[in-house]
């Protein structure tokens, strides 16, 4: 059973369980109603009113898993969260369209509902830890900011309401069985990227368009899947695969 640690306002989950980290266990957790500085991939703000969404970290210690494939770390958690939404979701929407866009956002069809940051402590021969935060809209209605596409829970299921706690804990429990199989043999890491790749957003053989973030430059492609170190491999309109980091490429 995690530990789950309660703290009513906090400017980072992932800063503070980072900070704090050698008091807690493998998936042990932080909790926040209110986190005034939330941070998503890219160093995005995410917003959360308080008390309505889930907003937690969770620190993990995978033994078994190197550091030339911590990506699969991400791929346990951005699965775990897919499999509850799902779950939970269903009847009200088509299971099929929760998807994981890479690197790690969770999306329902093009609408994000979630989010994740990872952040690992790594040596020279092992992953020491991982904090694995997820902001997942729940029972929010309303959003202000300037982000084009947020959706919740309680918006794709008519505004019924959910237990932000019971969703954590299913959550966690999701994240914990996958690391499990992961840290258990290459045969479980193997079955994951298959897992990760069947729920990857867009990827359906259609073409789409990106733009490199140097530059700007864009260009289209189609998604042929996602390498173990993580990054995207596009084939190009002429046929050539290229592989880009989560920093190097964005959807368009």
């Amino acid at each position: 059973m995690s530990m789950v640690k309660y703290l009513p306002t906090v400017p980072s989950t992932n800063t503070w369980l980072k900070d704090n980290a050698s008091e807690f266990g493998h998936g042990d957790i932080v909790l926040t109603d209110d986190q005034t500085a939330g941070r998503g991939q890219r160093g995005n703000f995410w917003e959360a009113e308080p008390g309505k969404n889930l907003t937690f970290s969770m620190l993990l210690k995978p033994g078994g898993i190197a550091p030339a494939k911590q990506f699969v770390i991400s791929e346990c958690v951005a699965l775990g969260v897919v499999e509850v939404l799902r779950d939970r979701l269903s009847g009200y929407i088509r299971p099929e369209d929760v998807k994981v866009k890479w690197p790690n956002d969770i999306y329902v069809a093009d609408n994000k509902i979630a989010g994740i940051l990872i952040e690992h402590a790594i040596t020279t021969d092992h992953i020491v830890h991982t904090v694995a935060g997820i902001g997942l809209n729940v029972n929010q209605t309303i959003f202000r900011s300037s982000a084009p596409n947020p959706v919740s829970m309680a918006q794709l299921a008519g505004n019924a309401s959910f237990s932000v706690r019971d969703i954590m804990d299913e959550i966690a429990a999701a994240i914990l069985r996958r690391m499990e199989d992961a840290s258990r043999s290459d045969r479980g890491v193997d079955h994951l990227h298959e897992e990760f790749h069947a729920m990857l957003w867009r990827n359906d053989g259609n073409a789409y368009r990106f733009m490199l973030a140097s530059d700007t430059s864009r260009f289209v492609a189609v998604i042929d899947g996602v390498d173990p170190d993580g990054m995207l491999r596009l084939r190009l309109p002429d046929g050539t695969l290229h592989s880009f980091a989560f920093k190097e490429v964005v959807f368009i």
